[in-house]
């Protein structure tokens, strides 16, 4: 059965004291399914646009997804709205990524999963990195930029899906399986892609530092990042501006890897600065394109990021 929305637990989240009016008494089942035709199909509601398809992808037509960022969105200050933040209550599985990485929905996250609702956080299943400052002591939360360690999370998922009411373990086993078979063929086109970049040119200026786990996987070295931070909301210092460009002038790297749900403003000044020629390249790192764009599944993405980096970096 459905939980309906407890406001005394969302009445320190200000935003969310509209809620009242969406509340009402439980459904019931004979209520939510009134032609009696079976089992009602279990919700899965998913933080982020890259997961959500991620997970869609796993689940197939075995439940119901609701994907509360969209695509474009920066996941760092994203805030649900009232009705968002009550289908992530009402939801049989929450699926977060974790590590602190949906910052604007930091409290209504733990709420809900104080309320009793289920809740799976991929990133409690792969082997983080740490950073190098304290700002993040959970680690870095960018673990899909590894295609690698996707499979281990995706494994991970399927798990705990098949012990979801309603769900076929059975048909769960073999839709992840097939999943993840894609995922691995994934890991070795990205392989492929960016073998034509040589040693010394492995290295990669960002946005900010979001790229960490594809360094570790595809022997990149990340030199720095327009913002030195885990997040977008973090300014960089004049100093740190100077410094940046004065390391890719003097190393020659050729490009900036901006973002493309976020600003190009510093990229583009730090380019201009370092007194070269230098690319900016947007990658999409933290949230899906629009159809069309190349990007609009997490394996379209992947395999875009990787051409666009090794075209950036593979010398004429």
């Amino acid at each position: 059965m459905r939980r309906i929305l407890s406001l005394s637990r969302f009445a320190a989240v200000g935003s969310l004291a509209v809620l009242a009016a969406a509340c009402g008494s439980d459904a019931s089942e004979s209520e939510a399914d009134p032609a009696g035709s079976g089992p009602i199909r279990p919700t899965i509601v998913v933080t982020t646009d890259i997961l959500g398809d991620v997970v869609t992808r796993a689940v197939g037509d075995l439940a119901d997804v609701e994907v509360i960022m969209p695509s474009g969105a920066d996941p760092h200050d994203f805030a649900p709205s009232a009705r968002q933040a009550e289908s992530m209550e009402n939801a049989d599985l929450l699926v977060v990524n974790g590590a602190g990485f949906e910052e604007g929905m930091t409290d209504i996250i733990e709420l809900v999963e104080s309320s009793g609702t289920p809740m799976f956080a991929f990133t409690d299943h792969v082997e983080l990195l740490d950073y190098d400052d304290e700002e993040h002591a959970g680690g870095d939360p960018h673990f899909w930029t590894d295609p690698a360690r996707m499979v281990t999370a995706v494994e991970a998922f399927g798990t705990e899906l098949s012990t979801l009411e309603g769900i076929d373990a059975t048909v769960v086993d073999a839709q992840v399986q097939s999943y993840v078979d894609e995922l691995v063929a994934l890991d070795t086109e990205m392989e492929e892609s960016l073998a034509s970049v040589p040693d010394e040119r492995r290295v990669l200026v960002t946005n900010h530092e979001v790229f960490g786990y594809f360094a570790d996987r595809f022997d990149f070295e990340i030199v720095g990042a327009v913002i030195p931070s885990s997040t977008t909301s973090a300014e960089p210092s004049t100093a740190d501006v100077e410094a940046l460009a004065d390391l890719i002038a003097q190393e020659q790297i050729p490009a900036i890897f901006a973002d493309t749900s976020g600003s190009t403003r510093l990229a583009e000044a730090i380019a201009t600065s370092a007194g070269s020629e230098v690319e900016i390249v947007l990658l999409f790192s933290e949230s899906l394109g629009e159809p069309g764009s190349g990007a609009d599944t997490y394996l379209a993405m992947m395999s875009t990021n990787a051409t666009l980096i090794a075209d950036a970096l593979t010398p004429p």
